[in-house]
């Protein structure tokens, strides 16, 4: 789908992505982003510092979200993580996905898995802003 399209052209060319190099593949209702840990990511310990999971948890859930609203970029409004494993080489795949929409209120969650082994879950609730879903935002239908 076109929209779903625009929504990854305008994921992988947000500025912050350029340090990250994650890549994400949306469908209705459910976003899946991937990316490789790197040493650059790390916390003192050795390993994917707190931010990485959140970003990974955040922007899957978003996406998923975002697959829905078509004519406005939509707010995290809260997110919870829960950090179960400290991951510090090999791939983080995060899924996101809807379990609940109202008029006004998303709620989405999301894992991150490394080698088939779950590191993170997020839950997190969105809603629609005043922002429009155009080229302000990196948004365009081609």
């Amino acid at each position: 789908m076109r929209h779903f399209r625009a929504l990854e052209r305008m994921y992988v060319d947000a500025p912050i992505n350029k340090f990250f190099g994650p890549a994400i593949h949306i469908e209705e209702g459910r976003a899946e982003i991937r990316m490789a840990v790197r040493p650059d990511m790390y916390h003192a310990a050795g390993a994917a510092h707190g931010a990485v999971y959140f970003k990974m948890l955040d922007d899957a859930a978003f996406f998923a979200v975002q697959s829905l609203a078509t004519d406005a970029f939509v707010l995290t409004l809260s997110f919870t993580l829960y950090l179960l494993a400290p991951v510090a080489k090999g791939e983080m795949v995060s899924t996101g996905r809807v379990v609940h929409q109202s008029k006004r209120l998303f709620i989405a969650e999301s894992t991150i898995e490394v080698d088939g082994q779950v590191a993170a879950r997020g839950s997190g609730s969105f809603m629609r802003s005043s922002v429009r879903l155009d080229e302000k935002v990196g948004y365009a239908l081609e």
